[in-house]
């Protein structure tokens, strides 16, 4: 994937049959301990399933995950929106992109379409993030993406031997309609993460068309 920096990926719903290339996201401890907080031990197969069962009932209205796919059906990374409150209408995003898909933009603009997705599509007012204090790639992104970092959890994050600050970031609809447009304007359309399979329209990453 590295050499491949251009073309049209696509956001697609999570599918059971997509755990057995998930599960080794799962298997790598440095990862783990850069991205996921709660997790400390790789999974194996079974594990992954009992984690993400959740993902696929019908009944979960409070948790949607997508699979970020490049055009000759691999899957390179997962954007996901968790507890969505429709009291409050907030939620928490998570992005991850496997190493080799990395630093090409992809997960920059599947995050920013998800971010469209939760504010014009699910209605929400407010989407929070964390991140350990030293991943830079996540620091970078969630910036990308107009978050303001909105406090500092103390030696909230145990990994690698040591405890590390976690970073608390948070985007409001009203400042990502402003944002959104500047971002769509930086970014070129050499690559494009598109919602489903039909060709890049409204809900792309850059928006493509006159409604975007």
């Amino acid at each position: 994937m590295q050499d491949k920096t251009t073309g049209t990926f696509r956001l697609r719903p999570v599918e059971k049959s997509d755990l057995e290339v998930i599960a080794p996201w799962f298997q790598d401890v440095e990862d783990l301990a850069l991205f996921d907080r709660t997790s400390r031990i790789p999974f194996n197969q079974s594990q992954t399933e009992e984690i993400w069962k959740d993902a696929f009932s019908p009944d979960n209205g409070c948790k949607c995950w997508f699979v970020v796919e490049s055009s000759d059906g691999n899957a390179l990374g997962m954007a996901g929106i968790e507890a969505i409150s429709t009291v409050n209408r907030d939620a928490v995003i998570a992005m991850f992109v496997e190493k080799n898909a990395r630093r090409l933009g992809i997960g920059l603009r599947a995050t920013a379409l998800l971010i469209d997705f939760a504010f014009r599509q699910l209605g929400l007012n407010r989407l929070t993030s964390y991140y350990r204090v030293d991943n830079q790639s996540s620091r970078d992104l969630v910036a990308r993406v107009g978050c303001q970092i909105e406090g500092t959890m103390r030696q909230a994050w145990f990994a690698d031997g040591k405890f590390h600050d976690m970073i608390v970031v948070g985007v409001l609809n009203q400042d990502w309609m402003k944002h959104r447009e500047t971002l769509a304007q930086e970014l070129s359309n050499d690559i494009v993460v598109t919602f489903g399979t039909s060709a890049p329209g409204v809900w792309s990453w850059p928006p493509q068309g006159a409604e975007s």
